[in-house]
């Protein structure tokens, strides 16, 4: 088992100051409220087997700070899966404060149990607002 603070594998799609592909995440720059965005491009593919009495399937997109996705430090949005959907996309938006030097983070958290990719043109983007 890991803590939730620190996932075993995270997406993270960037542009802008602060930017770290290595670690994939965005570090503040400057302490204040950010408006954070991604908007991902998912391909599902359905298990050979579908699982019997499968309802609700659904699929969390959360933005976290500091890997933290618990609490009041995420932004996070859900979305209903159709059976027979194979490309969506999901967006997630708002505002959180960072402090200088924290970092941001988008996750997937994929309940449906399916194979998930993530498509090219999924993004994240972060706006400081003010200190």
């Amino acid at each position: 088992s890991h803590s939730p603070c620190q996932p075993e594998r995270e997406e993270m799609f960037q542009r802008g100051p602060g930017l770290n592909l290595t670690s994939g995440q965005y570090t503040a720059p400057l302490a204040g409220f950010y408006t954070l965005s991604s908007t991902l491009h998912i391909a599902r593919r359905e298990p050979r087997r579908k699982r019997q009495g499968c309802r609700g399937s659904r699929l969390r997109v959360l933005i976290c700070v500091q890997s933290c996705c618990q609490h009041n430090s995420h932004l996070e949005s859900v979305s209903q899966l159709e059976n027979s959907g194979e490309l969506f996309t999901i967006s997630v938006t708002g505002t959180l404060y960072l402090q200088a030097g924290q970092h941001a983070s988008v996750f997937v958290d994929n309940t449906a149990g399916s194979p998930l990719t993530i498509q090219s043109g999924s993004d994240f983007s972060a706006v400081l607002l003010g200190a």
